[in-house]
């Protein structure tokens, strides 16, 4: 955080010193009491506070309330600042905060991808730069104060990751970050218990027209059909296009599987450039071309991603290669479930295990509230297409893909287990060195994950 003082934070909220110095340096920003862990911390309250004591350790402690409290109830280090409104003086320091940076600011959002796309434009970027960003996969929207603040006088740039759990998720982003690039990834089907529709939810990851600045960039997905359907005539700022489209601003060609990673070709502005990056298929080149156009809107060159994308390290569990269980070669894609990772973990594994026996373990897909019947049919139906030489599934909710991937034309063996228990046995009689075994879940399916865990030969990932 940039510190300013307490007298600055008086007349930025217009409120009214009531208590304290205002010569104390405020360094750290919080609006809920468990967001205060470290000493010169501002909290933004209404509710009246009680337990002082927790709070002790982290004292002086600058509290902004419209709550009036008495001179005897607050202790002494406790800095109080009054004002009218609390909601209005918060959002009075946020965006004094925010506008204190003329700096590029990318958020990104998508079903999948996302955080990869993220960390492939910090590691770009921290070439050279001072970057402030989102930590790995954390996207939580309590803690959008907190990743603001993380940008300070050195800091160059920042990428922020935005979630949509419900409607509203992206704008609130918007409020705090402002950003001046927006990235979109894809939009599959997911967080439909809060959305309620995939039509709600594609609108819920349009809200990212609205937050970026008018004189801004939009960068998406040329390719991803539901990202087309967005309303883009409100948009003021411009649009650039990454795929294998002729018309997308950023073209990839000649995409192939190399030895841990993706080859392709990058066409812009009539010059080609050759791209290497770590992690296969191709979904993963769409997140390269993302975060090429992001860095170049930066006006960092093309070569500069071609240098440095090669040593990018992939994030934990997403489509990581291991030695497994008896030889098999094991990919980890257990960090998130959806249909449109699902289908890219798929082609992953047919086109790794070419020639080879082919086996797909899947779990649940969470976070589909009443659509769940539907999606996971749509689950069996991606199966059934793209193909696996076995089908195993683990969960109550799996066994709907299974059975809907056999009513598809699925005629691979198919095996239907409510838990991982018999998993192990039927895993160690099937798979061999001519195996490639997929497993694929989320961070919410702890036993599908421990089983692949279990089932690595060494723990270290062979495609980084």
């Amino acid at each position: 955080m940039k510190p300013l003082t307490v007298q600055n934070l008086t007349v930025i909220t217009a409120g009214h010193l009531v208590q304290g110095s205002e010569e104390v340096l405020i360094q750290h920003g919080a609006y809920r009491l468990k967001q205060v862990k470290r000493p010169n911390t501002v909290l933004f309250m209404s509710k009246r506070i009680v337990n002082w004591k927790d709070l002790e350790p982290f004292y002086p402690i600058v509290l902004v309330t419209d709550r009036l409290y008495s001179q005897y109830e607050i202790p002494e280090q406790i800095i109080i600042i009054k004002v009218n409104n609390i909601d209005e003086a918060y959002w009075k320091f946020v965006n004094y905060y925010r506008n204190q940076f003329d700096i590029p600011i990318v958020a990104i959002t998508g079903t999948s991808g996302k955080s990869t796309t993220k960390e492939m434009i910090k590691h770009i970027l921290s070439a050279d730069k001072n970057v402030a960003s989102t930590p790995l996969s954390s996207n939580s929207r309590t803690a959008s104060l907190q990743y603001l603040m993380n940008i300070d006088d050195d800091t160059d740039a920042a990428v922020f990751e935005t979630a949509v759990g419900s409607p509203g998720d992206i704008k609130l982003a918007g409020e705090y970050f402002k950003p001046t690039i927006g990235i979109i990834t894809n939009i599959g089907e997911h967080h439909l218990n809060y959305c309620k529709t995939l039509e709600g939810y594609i609108q819920a990851k349009g809200e990212m027209l609205d937050i970026i600045s008018p004189t801004g960039v939009l960068i998406l997905n040329a390719e991803d059909i539901n990202t087309s359907k967005i309303d883009l005539s409100r948009f003021k700022g411009r649009i650039i296009k990454v795929g294998k489209h002729e018309s997308c601003d950023f073209r990839a060609s000649n995409i192939r599987y190399h030895e841990n990673g993706m080859l392709f070709n990058v066409h812009h502005k009539k010059k080609l450039y050759e791209i290497f990056v770590p992690g296969f298929g191709e979904h993963q080149v769409y997140n390269a071309l993302a975060a090429i156009a992001a860095i170049y809107e930066m006006d960092l060159p093309i070569s500069l991603a071609a240098e440095r994308l090669p040593s990018f390290k992939k994030l934990n569990k997403q489509l990581q290669v291991f030695k497994g269980i008896n030889n098999s070669i094991l990919i980890d894609d257990t960090w998130n479930i959806t249909t449109t990772s699902l289908e890219a973990g798929l082609k992953v594994l047919n086109a790794l295990g070419e020639g080879k026996k082919t086996i797909a373990v899947i779990g649940t897909i969470t976070d589909l509230g009443s659509w769940g019947y539907i999606i996971h049919e749509q689950a069996g139906e991606l199966i059934s297409e793209i193909g696996v030489d076995v089908l195993i599934t683990i969960g109550e909710h799996a066994s709907i893909m299974a059975l809907h991937a056999i009513e598809a034309g699925l005629t691979s063996p198919v095996y239907i287990f409510k838990n991982s228990t018999r998993v192990y046995k039927l895993l160690d009689e099937i798979v061999d060195e001519n195996t490639i075994l997929f497993i694929k879940g989320d961070m919410y399916s702890k036993e599908v994950s421990k089983l692949a865990d279990d089932l690595k030969i060494k723990k270290s990932s062979t495609s980084e």
